[in-house]
């Protein structure tokens, strides 16, 4: 993949992610699926972590693991930030995972076709 290509890969991801509405979240893989790209879990993965070069937010402490486990909380600066906006929103989170994954879980296969 060539730079022009990951760029555009990004900007779509992020597209999708800005949709994911308050208090839900969705995984890595739903959004790589829902772009074509089953196996791309980790490509949208970079993504997120490269998000905050995006030119509008983007929520990307709604993007968990398959399983609802904050994989990606050491991009927000360490600490427990991703665990704190997920709250703020009424996700409940211990120990890194969501607890009530499958009902805040947003499929964008579903929600955006």
């Amino acid at each position: 993949m060539d730079a022009g290509s990951n760029n555009d890969f990004f900007e779509r991801v992020y597209l999708i992610a800005e949709q994911i509405p308050q208090g839900r979240v969705t995984s890595y893989g739903a959004i790589a699926k829902y772009l074509g790209s089953a196996r791309g879990a980790r490509m949208v993965g970079w993504a997120m972590s490269q998000c905050s070069s995006w030119k509008r937010f983007v929520p990307a402490h709604r993007v968990v693991n398959r399983k609802g486990v904050l994989t990606g909380k050491r991009h927000f600066g360490g600490g427990e930030i991703m665990r704190e906006l997920l709250l703020s929103e009424g996700v409940k989170v211990e120990d890194d995972q969501i607890i009530n994954f499958d009902q805040v879980f947003w499929d964008p296969a579903v929600e955006l076709d």
